[in-house]
């Protein structure tokens, strides 16, 4: 399971808007969405910028990535996008690539968007 292979660590962000004070905390199934979000979004990048798929395969991967967030995430979108950003900066390019080989399947399995 996704949740397994997570970072360890919880993803803790702070509340982007008024009224979200506090911290937002991310941990088990939330955190393998995000990881699994993050791998989709910077694949779907990576590989459109070097020609390897077409802007429209991009944007695809890109709708599925925000329904992962929408539907398998709490919190509002600015907390999501933070911790989206926790989760990229703590990931490197090669780190990231490997995730999605290793679980992109898995992702679409685990967090389903239809």
């Amino acid at each position: 399971m996704i949740a397994r292979c997570v970072l360890a660590a919880l993803i803790c962000v702070a509340g982007a808007l008024p009224g979200s004070a506090g911290q937002k905390i991310y941990s088990g199934e939330e955190a393998a969405a995000l990881r699994c979000a993050n791998a989709l979004a910077f694949t779907a990048v990576a590989l459109e910028s070097t020609g390897r798929i077409s802007q429209l395969e991009k944007d695809v991967m890109l709708d599925i990535t925000a329904r992962i967030l929408v539907e398998h995430v709490s919190g509002n979108w600015q907390q999501k996008k933070a911790a989206l950003r926790v989760v990229r900066d703590r990931r490197d390019g090669v780190q990231t690539l490997d995730d999605f080989r290793r679980f992109a399947t898995q992702c679409l399995v685990q967090f389903p968007t239809n």
